[in-house]
């Protein structure tokens, strides 16, 4: 595996397309510990929970039906606040459906949040 962030949405996409809603992954990150957290307070994951840090870890996920579909952005672009708009007729569907992670400055954020703080960031992934 060379990309934890693009592993996981992979594998979460999938288990969703067949039906399956509880997800377990390995190996962890803090990125993917923080994004998951992203993903919480926006309703996309129920709940998740570090079974182990051994050998790089696992986490065990549950999504929610809101949970589509979920890709990492490759190459991980740099971005101003003015540039979101962008970004997002890019990788989403609609207006106001989805959300982009950044990493910036002050931690993960989502399209959202960066956009009310005028700050930029780094893309690393897109959820709807």
């Amino acid at each position: 595996m060379s990309d934890i962030i693009n592993d996981f949405f992979a594998h979460a996409t999938n288990c969703v397309n067949v039906g399956k809603f509880e997800v377990t992954f390995g190996p962890i990150n803090k990125l993917l510990l923080n994004i998951l957290e992203k993903l919480k307070q926006y309703g996309y994951v129920e709940y998740y929970e570090v079974l182990t840090w051994e050998r790089g870890g696992k986490v065990k996920v549950k999504l929610t039906e809101y949970f589509n579909k979920g890709n990492a952005i490759k190459p991980r672009f740099p971005t101003s606040y003015k540039e979101l708009e962008k970004w997002e007729k890019r990788f989403l569907p609609a207006r106001g459906f989805g959300i982009l992670i950044l990493s910036t400055d002050k931690g993960i954020k989502t399209n959202k949040e960066a956009k009310e703080e005028k700050i930029g960031g780094v893309l690393i992934a897109y959820v709807y």
